[in-house]
């Protein structure tokens, strides 16, 4: 079963009552926990610090997990125009794309009132609009992504965590209402992506690379 498919569940119903736990130790999480991605089952699990620490070593569980880092990255020197996004087919203004490791490609998702929606167009032509930039040869497999999103005439592209993508999917569904999407959720889409604007630093920027600072609640979801 496809990370898109079962993960969203977590994102479509409310925050349980009882506190959120590390789905290897069990240890209760605080709302702002890390992740990791289980590789076998292709699914974003809770973790608790020391889990997601240890998770980082070469080998831990035999690279059955990984964490899902907290680096946001933008390449200044790398623009999308509007023939590029012509060129991605993507009917609505934000997508998302990570590297599939155990299918070896690159994979394509956008949001929708149904949920995250695979991308049909070809590998080929992701990489071609996007291989230009930096940011794609960074892309860890599985736990980053390429976050797209054009508005105002103009397209940003930023490599994220790949669990704030799927935050953002399951608010979508929760929040569309309507042909647009209606009010409520253009402003959590506006909300969400001025956070990411205020996270994001120039690639290449001293000192920026792998942060393991806490993330968002997002357990569950498949990428």
């Amino acid at each position: 079963m496809s990370m898109t498919t079962v993960g969203l569940r977590r994102f479509l119903t409310e925050r349980p009552a009882q506190p959120e736990r590390c789905e290897l130790c069990a240890v209760a999480v605080p709302e702002d926990h890390r992740h990791l991605v289980d590789t076998d089952k292709r699914a974003l699990v809770c973790a608790c610090a020391p889990c997601a620490v240890l998770m980082e070593q070469p080998g831990a569980a035999a690279g059955r997990f990984r964490t899902v880092p907290d680096r946001y990255l933008t390449d200044p020197a790398h623009r999308l125009d509007e023939s590029a996004w012509d060129a991605l087919q993507i009917p609505v203004g934000v997508a998302f794309l990570f590297r599939n490791a155990a299918l070896d490609r690159l994979v394509a998702l956008y949001p929708s009132p149904a949920g995250a929606t695979e991308s049909e167009l070809e590998p080929a032509t992701w990489t071609e609009v996007l291989g230009g930039s930096r940011l794609t040869e960074l892309l860890e497999p599985d736990v980053e992504a390429l976050l797209l999103r054009r508005s105002d005439g103009r397209i940003d592209c930023h490599l994220v965590p790949i669990d704030i993508c799927y935050e953002l999917v399951g608010r979508m569904r929760l929040l569309w209402h309507g042909f647009d999407g209606g009010a409520e959720a253009r402003a959590a889409l506006e909300a969400f992506f001025a956070d990411v604007a205020r996270r994001v630093r120039p690639v290449g920027e001293a000192g920026y690379a792998w942060v393991g600072a806490a993330q968002p609640s997002h357990e569950g979801v498949r990428p």
